[in-house]
């Protein structure tokens, strides 16, 4: 089985697809398999982080920027890749740290995930962005 999905974002966030995700494991029938995600994107990455205190991801957000701050940000002069504004090299150097893609275990239907675990498509560019994560189900 194979699904795309599309996720709007509106500046740097975790948004959790993880009910979108299941949902479209439901729908399918999925069984017992694997399941695997990429965003199609150079600017975003996905994440299986804590879902139950949305201070983690404020405090995950705010580490990215300590490490990847904006090309204007004296710290970061020596970037050279500036197309898309001072958000843009940074937005890859994030996605470069961070996952792009994901495999998941799926047992009866369910993804296996922890009890505190959920998997957010983590947006690094400032402007509001329509991306999309390609989803693979192999199993039965």
């Amino acid at each position: 089985m194979i699904a795309t999905f599309t996720v709007e974002t509106r500046g740097p966030a975790c948004h959790d697809i993880t009910g979108k995700v299941a949902g479209w494991l439901r729908e399918e029938g999925a069984q017992d398999g694997v399941l695997t995600l990429m965003v199609r994107h150079t600017s975003c990455s996905l994440l299986i982080q804590e879902n139950a205190d949305p201070d983690v991801q404020h405090d995950l957000l705010g580490w990215l920027d300590r490490i990847a701050p904006p090309a204007d940000h004296p710290s970061m002069s020596w970037l050279r890749h500036r197309d898309e504004g001072p958000d843009d090299m940074p937005a890859h150097l994030k996605a470069a740290v961070l996952p792009v893609s994901l495999q998941v275990p799926v047992a009866a239907g369910r993804m296996m995930l922890g009890t505190w675990q959920g998997i957010y498509l983590v947006e690094h560019r400032r402007a509001p962005h329509r991306r999309q994560i390609a989803a693979a189900f192999l199993g039965g």
